[in-house]
């Protein structure tokens, strides 16, 4: 076999395995900043250190393996829950539900996303609420055999033209259980003019998928096996679709949901669609928000920094802050704008936002 024959075949084997690895791997996250030095503590001393490759996971106690056997012996596809986990889905929103508090589950949901290759840009213990920095999913990048050789050295002029965030909320159920809720957003790059010499960011579709993917992670990471996570997260539940209307002068969203779950599924749109929750009263069923445009913009100096643009109109203008409303009687529920005041919003910008909303809850 002659000198070119022996490179052809090695080209071939290994975009192959570069397909290989793609096809088993198809999310492997770097943020655009660095991380701070994580101490290990002596008592932990044995775990691995570079962990970003491997699949989350996490201690498991012989009460809970048990507890988990119990739940789905033989692994039943209709299985709902194992141990003290257990995934609800309504529509293509999903979210998990863990027996234990916000105070025990933080640092492990925290640990989680660092493990994942991303820096947390907002950390809210009193809210429930950390939200990660944009990041790129690398697994995107074409594997062939220029990058597997030359891309390693200078692996920052590649891009994917994507970058993502997510925002986790735990909030305490009623009956003690901690929610966990994983918010997707997502920014494309596109060419802003004809001669497509200049690119622009601009906010991309929710990725369901993605979210959905996060969540079976996490309930590795608290300790259910992976072949359980997959069944927990390709459980179906019949969702309710929010109808807009208009109930004496305000626009309404009108869902056939009692209130636990209405609630839920409005603040998971609320995430998803660029609103800060800066507080919300679970009892009064109010959120009180303000919508934050997304902004990947990092300032890297340098020649081989992505640079961001947006639209400079409106900057420095202070967020207008509205409270969305969750009323329910039996199973119907409305869910309405009121300022930031209290009283009904019945403009357009109330339309708007309910309109958003019912659109997210499909």
């Amino acid at each position: 076999m002659n000198n070119l024959s022996r490179f052809a075949l090695l080209a071939l084997v290994a975009n192959l395995a570069a397909c290989s690895v793609l096809e088993s791997d198809k999310i492997d996250y770097k943020s655009a900043g660095k991380a701070p030095t994580l101490e290990v503590p002596p008592d932990l001393s044995q775990l691995s250190r570079e962990n970003r490759y491997a699949v989350p996971g996490g201690p498991v106690s012989a009460n809970s393996y048990q507890a988990g056997l119990a739940n789905a012996p033989g692994l039943p596809t209709a299985v709902s829950a194992v141990g003290d986990v257990r995934m609800e889905r309504a529509g293509t929103q999903r979210w998990i539900v863990v027996n234990r508090t916000p105070e025990q589950l933080w640092d492990p949901v925290k640990d989680f996303w660092q493990e994942n290759g991303f820096l947390l840009t907002t950390e809210q213990r009193n809210l429930g609420i950390m939200e990660t920095d944009w990041a790129e999913n690398r697994a995107k990048l074409p594997q062939d055999i220029i990058r597997s050789t030359i891309g390693k050295l200078v692996d920052s002029i590649y891009s994917t033209g994507e970058l993502d965030r997510f925002r986790t909320r735990m909030e305490r159920g009623p009956n003690g259980a901690t929610e966990i809720f994983i918010a997707h957003r997502g920014m494309e790059e596109v060419y802003s003019n004809q001669r497509k010499d200049q690119t622009v960011w601009q906010p991309r579709p929710v990725d369901p998928e993605l979210e959905t993917e996060f969540l079976r992670r996490l309930m590795v990471k608290l300790g259910v096996s992976q072949e359980q996570a997959k069944l927990l997260a390709a459980t179906a539940a019949p969702v309710q679709t929010a109808k807009v209307t208009n109930i004496g002068g305000q626009p309404v969203a009108q869902i056939s949901e009692g209130f636990e779950r209405a609630w839920r599924r409005v603040g998971l749109a609320l995430d998803r669609t660029g609103f800060t929750v800066e507080d919300r009263d679970r009892s009064a069923g109010t959120y009180f928000v303000r919508y934050v445009p997304p902004n990947p913009d990092k300032s890297e100096p340098g020649v081989l920094s992505k640079l961001f643009s947006f639209g400079q109109s409106g900057k420095g203008e202070a967020p207008l802050k509205f409270r969305v409303l969750v009323k329910s009687q039996g199973e119907q529920s409305t869910v309405s704008v009121l300022n930031e005041a209290g009283a009904p919003e019945t403009s357009a910008n109330a339309q708007r936002i309910v309109q958003v909303i019912a659109d997210d809850m499909k």
